[in-house]
């Protein structure tokens, strides 16, 4: 890990990314680091002036990870010698998680802390969704994607007016995309139809995205239905007590039925009692129930507490994963179908790269501060200073404005 820090870990990159400019602002220099150290012990509420420094007391700590928090209105560093009323929370990037362990009710090729290519379409559809979601409706363009080093990811938006947000309007903002309800039981969890039995209009979109994925992930690939406790998880959400009657008779009789046919008996099913000339009150009903059972099982699922809150902690990008030895690598959504977490380099891999090639020009001993980029590491980082880029520019921009107001 220590070697990792000194000669891979891209500090110049996050400093930059986190502090929107080239010379320190308090985007940085308030900026809270914790720590987790080996034995998990915890350090809270260190903060640096610039990179050199957090660089430096990474190396001298070594630790297992370490999160990024929220700029507070001193320095946290300062915390013990400010007046309480004097240090709050007042900037933060809107984040998000997506934990692979939210679809173990639902996932069938692994389960806990296990991900596999296959289960990995859950996640891809949620950024997907998610990403058009909080640009379309929410106007925002700065969005890094992080694979978490296991099994999950975050999203960090760093957008002004995100940074700005209130704890009371993350909670509104959460509570907007929210549409599935926790908990691990299949219950119905699904309800976002206000009155009418059309869908609104941001949720869609997002049901356009994510009806193919429920055909061919829930359907085809997972065979979700397959199982007694998978179909019994489906006639839950079905309204109809004679569908889901003869539905049940159908599926104990041929229990070896794929979960393709079943879904076709559903379709069957509201065919043949639309036919017997139901009212459009009972077609209405079955068509938000299909609409709703895809969304259950293909939305998004949000770690709401995560975005919540300004004083949230969350691992910084590029940290080793201590179970996997992976690094928490950027993700492009464009192209997270075919991200695979396996080939995510592990620390170990990205030490044994560099061993392999020659020594650096500055010889032993000195600063090591691109080394990255003669490891799969590269692109990675390339990745992270493209998306600081378009941080930097906006900065510009806005300071460009204000120098014309004034």
């Amino acid at each position: 890990m220590l070697a990792f820090y000194r000669r891979l870990y891209p500090f110049k990159s996050i400093f930059t990314w986190l502090n929107h400019e080239h010379a320190p602002t308090k985007l940085f220099t308030h900026r809270e680091f914790a720590f987790t150290l080996q034995g998990d012990v915890y350090l809270r509420y260190n903060s640096f002036l610039n990179a050199e420094e957090l660089k430096k007391q990474v190396c001298s700590l070594n630790p297992t990870r370490f999160e990024i928090g929220p700029v507070y209105s001193a320095r946290p560093r300062d915390k013990k010698t400010v007046r309480p009323a004097a240090f709050s929370p007042q900037l933060r990037e809107l984040v998000f998680d997506i934990d692979m362990t939210d679809y173990d009710s639902i996932r069938t090729c692994c389960s806990g802390a296990d991900i596999c290519e296959r289960c990995w379409q859950f996640i891809a559809a949620a950024v997907r969704v998610l990403d058009r979601a909080l640009r379309d409706q929410f106007g925002y363009k700065h969005l890094l994607w992080v694979y978490s080093g296991r099994r999950g990811i975050h999203l960090w938006i760093s957008d002004k007016e995100a940074l700005e947000l209130t704890d009371e309007q993350r909670r509104a903002l959460v509570g907007w995309l929210t549409v599935i309800q926790g908990g691990k039981e299949m219950h119905k969890k699904v309800n976002v139809r206000m009155g009418s039995k059309s869908l609104p209009p941001s949720l869609a979109s997002a049901y356009k995205m994510l009806e193919p994925v429920f055909h061919d992930l829930i359907i085809a690939d997972q065979e979700c239905f397959a199982s007694e406790e998978g179909w019994e998880a489906l006639l839950h959400l079905i309204p109809d007590k004679d569908i889901v009657d003869n539905l049940r008779e159908k599926w104990e009789a041929s229990p070896g039925r794929s979960s393709e046919d079943k879904w076709q008996d559903l379709e069957d099913e509201v065919a043949k009692k639309s036919s017997k000339g139901k009212s459009n009150y009972f077609q209405a009903t079955m068509t938000a129930a299909k609409e709703d059972i895809v969304l259950q099982y293909t939305y998004p699922r949000l770690d709401a507490e995560v975005s919540k809150h300004r004083n949230h902690l969350l691992k910084a990008p590029f940290c080793v994963h201590p179970k996997t030895g992976r690094v928490c690598v950027p993700v492009d959504p464009r192209t997270i179908d075919r991200f695979k977490p396996a080939r995510v380099p592990t620390v170990t891999q990205l030490l044994s790269e560099l061993d392999s090639v020659a020594p650096t020009e500055n010889g032993a001993g000195a600063e090591h501060h691109s080394d990255w980029e003669r490891t799969s590491l590269k692109p990675y980082v390339e990745m992270l200073d493209k998306h600081v880029m378009g941080l930097l520019e906006e900065t510009r921009k806005m300071k460009q404005k204000a120098d014309l107001s004034w």
